[in-house]
């Protein structure tokens, strides 16, 4: 049974001093700056993983117009959530001291991008842990050879019900039922709630696990943290005894310590409340598929995935009155073919207007691809052009050519090299994994899945943000 928890102690939130007031802030002032203490960190993740349980069990009975009026509530609730000021708090603790680091390492060292390195293997990254968890099955199922020739072939979504019938089938099964139960609510897109997931269809996750079998060997996961948090450790060793033989270096080496303690709390957390949505949705999913499956049974809708082309107060009429305007679904659904076949502008503003522009360089190699640098260093290999995550086939030191990641992408990313994208920007997810996992990482690439070819040889430059095509 569970013991409801006390509340965060004060000094995590602290309440403000009345406006105004002696010693208090004036209005409108921002909150003080948070603690640099794990436990914050500990404590949101506790709040959001009671909120999705609780969430949980209750959508479990509701069902019709019941099951509408009480999403309307759990919609309130998740925003609630997503508008909790300590877990902004801590977003930006993270990285503002990311720009810190940066700005100031440069200032004083003349090293670009020091924070790169510095974050390595950060803790509480839920994103950067699922693509390890899934070295951690590929582990189970490399010493099984009945079972990796099976995953060979595999094309049907139930094949997990037939893994027990070979040689350590239950084991595999076991294993990946595990990584389904804590990341099968992702899928690329995952933020549009009308695509399927992982744990609905997991054949998606097979190729990376063959991968993952073939590039790697036993232990690889957790050598590749060790080795990524102790490169931050010597990076950090590093840059202090350097900065403290400057004037005023001790005061400099212990705010710059400070820091980097600061950014390894707290910028793992910034993949955290993602994750919070996309569980929610995928609750969210369920039920309504749940109850689309019985306005089929009732001969109210043709199909179950309709209801996706209904608004949620279209589909909440049709729960009350058993009625459906099928006419009105299939317009919808030809409009939506036609929006398939049009190419988004880059950037959109909020008044409908597209603006186009182009990159001012002069400190490139004449031919190079330029983006923005998000993740530092130089690594040359083999380019692989990859549209379709379940279409992934690589080796070891091939560089990801793609037109944008989501945390879905992340269980790619402990078998490549470097990434380039199309789309993205310093803190979008790709940039914060790629970091994590020291790749080399250039986003923002105008049409380089057009420009670079599969299978060409690429040299990316994660700290100045360009691409030379070599071969």
């Amino acid at each position: 049974r569970h013991t409801p928890k006390p509340p965060p102690p004060p000094q995590y939130c602290p309440p403000p001093p009345p406006a105004g007031g002696p010693g208090g802030p004036p209005p409108g002032a921002p909150p003080a700056p948070i603690e640099t203490d794990p436990a914050i960190v500990t404590e949101l993740i506790e709040r959001s993983q009671e909120s999705i349980a609780a969430l949980e069990r209750d959508i479990r009975t509701k069902t019709g117009p019941a099951l509408f009026d009480f999403l309307l509530e759990a919609f309130a609730e998740h925003k609630r959530v997503l508008s909790d000021p300590l877990s902004l708090q801590v977003i930006m603790a993270g990285m503002e001291a990311t720009w810190w680091l940066n700005d100031k390492l440069q200032e004083w060292l003349g090293e670009k991008n020091v924070a790169d390195t510095l974050t390595l293997s950060a803790p509480d990254n839920v994103t950067s842990e699922m693509g390890l968890a899934l070295l951690d099955v590929a582990d189970v199922i490399r010493p099984l050879p009945e079972v990796v020739a099976f995953l060979q072939g595999v094309e049907d979504e139930g094949f997990l019900d037939d893994l027990p019938k070979l040689a350590g089938g239950t084991e595999a099964r076991d294993a990946i039922e595990a990584y389904l139960d804590r990341y099968g609510m992702r899928c690329v897109g995952e933020i549009d709630i009308t695509r399927p997931r992982w744990r609905e269809r997991p054949t998606t996750i097979v190729p990376v696990i063959l991968d993952n079998v073939r590039n790697f060997e036993q232990g690889a996961a957790e050598r590749r943290f060790e080795q990524g948090r102790q490169k931050a450790l010597k990076k950090a060793q590093d840059v202090v005894s350097r900065l403290r033989v400057l004037p005023d270096g001790d005061e400099k080496a212990d705010e710059t310590e400070r820091m980097i303690d600061r950014v390894r709390t707290f910028i793992g957390y910034r993949e955290y409340p993602k994750y919070d949505i996309v569980s929610r949705y995928f609750v969210y999913r369920q039920a309504l598929l749940r109850e689309a499956e019985g306005l089929v049974r009732a001969g109210v809708l043709p199909d179950r995935e309709d209801v996706f082309y209904l608004t949620f107060q279209e589909l909440h009429d049709v729960a009350r009155s058993n009625q459906v305007d099928v006419r009105l679904i299939e317009q919808r659904k030809e409009a939506f073919r036609s929006y398939c076949a049009l190419t988004p502008p880059r950037v959109l503003t909020s008044d409908g207007e597209a603006l186009t522009g182009a990159y001012r360089r002069d400190d490139v190699p004449a031919g190079a691809l330029v983006g923005l640098p998000v993740s530092a260093g130089t690594i040359e290999g083999r380019a692989r052009v990859i549209l379709d995550m379940a279409d992934a086939d690589l080796e070891a030191g091939d560089i990801l050519i793609t037109t944008f990641t989501d945390p879905s992408w992340s269980p790619l990313f402990v078998g490549i090299a470097g990434l380039v994208t199309e789309v993205g920007g310093l803190m979008t997810h790709g940039a914060v994994i790629a970091r994590e996992y020291g790749l080399p990482a250039v986003v923002g690439v105008e049409q380089a899945t057009r420009l670079i070819k599969d299978g060409q040889r690429i040299r990316v430059h994660g700290t100045d943000g360009y691409i030379e095509i070599l071969s």
